[in-house]
Order: C-alpha cells, then structure tokens, then sequence
C-alpha cells in the first residue's frame, strides 16, 4: 500500500510539470534592472523576483520560458535553449 501511495504522489507531481507551457524564442531586448525579456517575436515577459534568470543572456541567443499552468501570464523558469 504505501509503495502505491508514493508512486500515485509522483504520478501527480511529475504530470504537474508535464502541463506547464513553454514558449522558446530568440532574444531581443533583456532589462536586467526589470527582469523583462522580449522576444523577436515580440512578445514580452516579466520574470518575477523568486525566480532565476541566466546569467548569460543576452540579444541573440535562444531561451525556453515557462510559465504557470493556471496563470499563462506568470514565468515560472527560464532556461538558455540549445541554438
């Protein structure tokens, strides 16, 4: 019984990640002092202050962007993307 309450307790947790959405882009503009990202496709989006951003990135290279699954407004991670 318990190995099946903890293999039903990872089932949820890793289908929670599974649905979050990703966009993935090339950047055109970062603003560091507001964590804002946009996109070439102009899109923008506003990292909030508990969350993590590269310290590498700048105009040209590629990021994938989560964000919530219940706020699609919300980035909840961003990661450098393979080019």
């Amino acid at each position: 019984m318990r190995k099946l309450i903890i293999a039903l307790g990872t089932l949820a947790l890793m289908s929670g990640a599974a649905l979050a959405a990703t966009v993935d882009g090339v950047v055109r503009e970062y603003i560091k002092e507001t964590k804002v990202i946009t996109l070439e496709d102009g899109n923008s989006y506003t990292v909030p202050p508990d969350v993590a951003v590269p310290a590498e990135i700048a105009a040209g290279m590629k990021v994938s962007i989560t964000l919530d699954d219940d706020d699609a407004t919300k980035v909840t991670g961003v990661t450098m993307a393979p080019m």
